[in-house]
């Protein structure tokens, strides 16, 4: 069976969705998804084709074709979904991809996978710009940040629970990021300028 991008479930309840950021400007641990149960029937049977398209299968991002193309009721998906509500930030560790029936993988080890293939930190595997929309349909990306994480809101944690958790969280990542720095050097070590000095 075909690999299909974009495609995951809560590893809580296993609910679909749809990745529509693997991570957040400024906020890497974090995602943009949207719970397939959660639309219309007209606006899930859009999406759906939509994620199999050959459009998105090669977008980075699933909100990039988001951006680009409407419902049946003629409004731009991606502005759509942000105005109703639909756009949920969840934890990068609380949701599991599913491209087949024979693999899954948890998103936030799939952003480190991608940072180390690119080259660069977690950090900076985030959208800086916003998918290009009509322009009187543009996301504000930072009114959904502020959207609490659904995952620790359902699991009642007090606020010093929910810190230590996310230390937990950093502390382990950090841990990942040194192991993988660690590999990449055993494999091809870091060129160092070395300044000449003029005779």
């Amino acid at each position: 069976m075909n690999s299909i991008k974009h495609v995951g479930r809560f590893v809580r309840n296993g609910r679909k969705c749809l990745v529509v950021y693997r991570t957040l400007p400024g906020d890497a641990y974090n995602c943009l998804v949207v719970p397939t149960e959660s639309v219309t029937d007209g606006y899930h049977d859009a999406l759906i084709n939509l994620v199999e398209s050959n459009a998105a299968q090669s977008a980075n991002e699933f909100a990039e074709v988001l951006a680009r193309n409407i419902f049946p009721d003629g409004s731009v998906m991606l502005a759509s979904l942000h105005k109703q509500g639909k756009l949920v930030k969840v934890p990068t560790d609380q949701i599991e991809m599913i491209p087949n029936t024979q693999q899954r993988i948890k998103l936030d080890e799939l952003n480190l996978l991608i940072a180390e293939q690119k080259g660069v930190a977690v950090d900076d595997l985030a959208i800086t710009e916003e998918p290009k929309a009509n322009k009187t349909e543009v996301v504000d990306v930072a009114h959904v940040n502020e959207m609490p994480p659904v995952e620790v809101k359902e699991e009642n944690l007090s606020i010093e629970e929910q810190a230590t958790k996310l230390r937990g969280q950093a502390d382990k990542l950090s841990k990942q990021a040194a192991e993988l720095r660690r590999q990449a050097e055993a494999l091809v070590p870091t060129k160092r300028n070395v300044t000449k000095k003029a005779k």
